[in-house]
């Protein structure tokens, strides 16, 4: 009895060293990652951060990019992530979490794998290409939205038809809560067409875009007029998310210069503004690069930064206040002025700049009605603080790799 015994806890024994042996990495295999987050800025900043996927090698040799998972240092719960294909190869190239950082402070996040699943957020990016409305692409997030005009509507419009659009201004769509809003309102509006240019308690589309530059719209300032694009010909959905929706718009060769855009355009979840990254190229050398904000009725306020690089405009649309802004580095800067045109849709503020054959801007507006703003001097210290986070980024280091001992 007593050997059947032995034989058992020495059984039982090996069975354990195996279970911990097994359970075991190597030595210097890296389990997590530490990166730190620095805010230099005198104000609190809650934004996107991204680390490329080369950043991330040591964890993603042996494991899934699927299972990576971030939190903040000395805390539980797992922050909301996404990955990034940008050359759609089936391979993240940039992994992005959120950050919230109190001014002048640092923070330090750990990377590492985990299976566990993570329930999806409930408020997020999004965009896609619209055909119940003709061919619209529209973007949002928790505080904002927009879109931009396509093909068919443009050619409805050449054709004399009805139901069409030609421009290549970008419109604003005015919301009020943080969900997503975009394949309600056009579901809705094809039931009943022009139901989102009624308020219906969660905000509605009343701006008026027409040919005018509308927030953000792009064009050549040349002997006092200004050359633009038609409607985009082409688009590409690159990412849809938690944190950021990224696509990008292609337009025809425009103006006498034969101008070929293509504009990447991002938004973030929590910002108010849109980034433009656009890439260009000409059959000559080209006088300037416009940006523009419609100035509608001319009723509203203008504010030019040029120091600080950012522009205003403050105005009413029914019984609430809209606040639209261009955001952008003050070295693209050339000059930016008021242009008030008698013809409608042509009374713009614009900004020229002279890049080579990129330039980035970001355009975004505020509604009083969504509470995010209460008056003018709030949007423009919303302007101010972009302006500050363009000039100083967070600061992102790969700090440590954690290894087994």
């Amino acid at each position: 009895m007593r050997y059947k015994y032995f034989k058992r806890a020495l059984f039982a024994a090996g069975f354990f060293q195996l279970i911990t042996l097994t359970g075991c990495t190597k030595k210097d295999e890296v389990v997590e990652i530490n990166v730190e987050v620095k805010n230099t800025s005198n104000f609190n900043r809650k934004e996107i951060v991204s680390l490329q996927r080369n950043k991330l090698k040591s964890l993603l040799e042996k494991n899934a990019e699927t299972n990576i998972r971030v939190k903040q240092q000395g805390t539980k719960e797992y922050l909301a992530t996404q990955w990034i294909d940008y050359n759609n190869d089936g391979k993240g190239d940039e992994l992005l979490f959120q950050v919230n950082l109190k001014a002048h402070s640092t923070a330090q996040y750990v990377i590492l794998i985990d299976t566990i699943v993570l329930k999806e957020p409930k408020v997020k990016t999004y965009s896609r290409f619209v055909p119940e409305r003709i061919d619209d692409y529209a973007w949002e997030n928790n505080k904002v939205a927009f879109r931009a005009y396509g093909p068919v509507a443009q050619q409805l419009v050449e054709e004399g038809k009805e139901g069409g659009t030609l421009s290549s201004g970008i419109d604003l769509w005015l919301k009020k809560v943080d969900y997503s809003i975009i394949n309600s309102w056009y579901q809705k509006n094809v039931a009943n067409p022009g139901y989102y240019h009624i308020e219906h308690g969660e905000g509605y589309d009343p701006y008026h875009v027409g040919d005018s530059r509308g927030t953000g719209g792009t064009g050549l300032w040349e002997k006092d007029s200004l050359q633009v694009s038609k409607n985009y010909v082409s688009y590409k959905t690159i990412a849809t998310g938690p944190l950021r929706t990224v696509f990008e718009l292609t337009y025809a060769p425009w103006s006498s210069y034969g101008v070929q855009e293509v504009k990447r355009i991002s938004l973030d979840l929590d910002s108010n503004f849109s980034k433009f990254e656009i890439s260009y190229r000409s059959n000559k050398m080209i006088p300037n690069y416009t940006v523009g904000i419609t100035l509608h009725d001319k009723k509203g306020e203008v504010n030019i930064n040029k120091p600080k690089g950012w522009f205003r405009h403050w105005e009413q649309i029914d019984s609430a206040f809209v606040g639209e802004g261009i955001v952008l580095s003050p070295k693209l800067i050339d000059t930016a002025f008021v242009h008030d045109s008698k013809t409608a849709d042509q009374s713009n503020l614009l900004i020229l700049t002279n890049p080579k054959d990129k330039i980035t801007y970001y355009a975004g507006f505020a509604w009083t009605g969504s509470k995010q703003i209460r008056d003018v001097m709030d949007w423009d210290e919303m302007l101010d603080k972009q302006a500050k986070i363009i000039a100083n980024p967070l600061e992102v280091k790969v700090i440590k790799k954690g290894r087994n001992s």
